[in-house]
Order: structure tokens, then sequence, then C-alpha cells
């Protein structure tokens, strides 16, 4: 019995992965190509295995009509929007995820974008980097209103991280209620909120969440982070957005096209990271186990 890992780093930091497949007499292959794979990359690596430890990579319908042996799809993280699941469940394809491992590593990830925009650390080390000694007035977080669009596991450990710091938070989630914390619609939230952060899917529909007409409902001189889902935001109306300086800042750690080489990369008040929302060691090491206890308790039916 043969399953593939398609995640490009998996096992990088602990060994207790691939120890639970060596005990259950599994064979792995594993993606050497450093990169999320395509679809075409996909089915040639998952060719006779009947289960897959899945990254990013797109498993759509194409790809599981290819591959007429697989029986389980166990993504390493919490996002789904990269599998086909209607197409599984008419395939009677097993499907799971890692909802916990990733919490507390993009839920800390988050806060320290905030902190680095409100503080400008970033943009300093830049300029120091580059022979200019400016000091630049930054602002506490203390006091701040957060507005989280989505309000899962991920949204409620963020609340309680900013919330320590003296933050007020609301949030927007059609999914959710919370009996102490506000709840607004989205269109309201975008302009109460100082910082706004995303921790939610992609529309049903497609399209981006955050196109121009919400950003233009953020009031002057706020932040926007996602460490959610590349596409949420329309990046090249986040641009002119950030350019102009009507918005203070962003951080985005997820594009709509990974790796990510657009405009972005030259404004001075935005963060961009390479998709490391829970590049955690910790976090990384109990994904990839939950990972694979997901994928072999799905194989015993």
């Amino acid at each position: 019995m043969k399953i593939a890992i398609t995640t490009s780093s998996f096992a990088k930091f602990s060994e207790a992965p691939l120890d639970l497949l060596r005990e259950a007499g599994i064979e792995y292959v594993l993606n050497t190509t450093g990169r999320a794979l395509t679809e075409d990359e996909a089915i040639d690596i998952l060719h006779g295995c009947v289960g897959v430890a899945a990254g990013t990579e797109p498993l759509t319908r194409r790809v599981m009509d290819a591959l007429p042996g697989l029986k389980v799809i166990s993504r390493c993280g919490t996002g789904m929007d990269s599998v086909d699941r209607v197409a599984a469940e008419e395939k009677g394809i097993a499907v799971r995820n890692t909802p916990d491992g990733p919490t507390l590593a993009v839920a800390e990830l988050t806060l320290g974008y905030a902190l680095d925009l409100m503080r400008q650390v970033t943009r300093m080390d830049h300029e120091l980097r580059g022979g200019t000694w400016k000091k630049r007035m930054g602002n506490l977080l203390n006091g701040k209103k957060v507005g989280l669009v989505g309000f899962g596991r991920i949204g409620r450990a963020t609340a309680r991280l900013f919330e320590a710091f003296g933050a007020e938070v609301a949030f927007s989630d059609p999914y959710a209620e919370d009996a102490t914390h506000q709840k607004m619609e989205m269109d309201a939230l975008m302009g109460w909120a100082d910082i706004i952060s995303l921790h939610c899917s992609k529309p049903a529909g497609g399209g981006h969440l955050i196109d121009a007409t919400r950003l233009g409902l953020m009031r002057e001189g706020t932040w926007l982070i996602n460490a959610a889902r590349g596409g949420l935001v329309d990046e090249a109306a986040l641009h002119d957005a950030l350019a102009s300086g009507r918005l203070a800042g962003a951080a985005l750690d997820v594009f709509e096209q990974e790796p990510y080489t657009g405009p972005l990369r030259d404004l001075p008040n935005v963060i961009l990271t390479p998709h490391v929302g829970s590049y955690a060691m910790e976090a990384r090491i109990r994904m990839e186990t939950d990972t694979i206890r997901n994928l072999l308790d799905a194989l015993k039916g």
C-alpha cells in the first residue's frame, strides 16, 4: 500500500509522522519540488497511491478522475479550498483536515503583523539597512478596534491575543455566534475597525471578498491583515489604497498567485511573507502527525 505526501517541507522537524507510516507498513513518496504541485504533477506523484497527505495543490475532479485507486485525502492544514469535495464525495474518497494544529501559529503571526505594522518595525529596519536613520512615530495596539472576518478556531484564538493587549474585538461571520463579542455585518465592520484581519474561507461564488468597494469602506489610516486565503483581497485595489496612503499599511501571507511577484513588493507600508501561517515548529509537527493519523484512520474505514 502506498501514499503520497505532497506538502513540500513534510517531516523536516520531526520523523514522528513518518514513523507512523513505517509502523503501519505503508510506503510513501514525497514532493521534492519545494513548492505546491500543479494538477499534472499531482496526477503523476499520486499514481498508484491509495491516499495523499495533501498540501495546497489542486485536487480537482480532473485529478481524481485520473486516480481511480485514491481512497483518502488527508489535508495538512485547515483550508479545503483546493479540494473538490463534491467530486470526492461522489467517488467515495474520504476527506480529512487538521483544524487544530495551525490555530495558535496563525493567531500569533496575525498579532505579530499588527504590532509590526503599527510600530513600523520592518519599514524602519529596511530603511536603516539602506543607510537611513529615521525614527518613525508608531501607534499603540491598546485601545484599537480589531475587526475579525471569520470567527472559527483561528478567529477566536486571535481575539484572545488582541484582547490581552487591550484591544476591542468585533467580528463578522454568518455561521458563528458569540455572547461575549459584538457581531457585525461585513460592511459595517469595515468602517468600524482600526484593524481588519481575515480568518475565513473564499466566498462560495468566487471573486474577492475584499474588493475596491470594501477597501473604500475602511477608514483612512487603518490596517489590513490577510493570513487566511489567497484571493480574498483584490491585490490591485489594495495596492492603490496603500500607494495613495489612504490605508496605513497591510500584511499578507497569502496571494492569488504563489510565489508572489507583484507590485505590492515595491511598497514600503506592506509586509509580505511566503505563506508561512502554520510554520511554527510545534504547530507543524502537530499538523503533520494529525494528518497521518487521519489518513490511517480513514484507510481503516
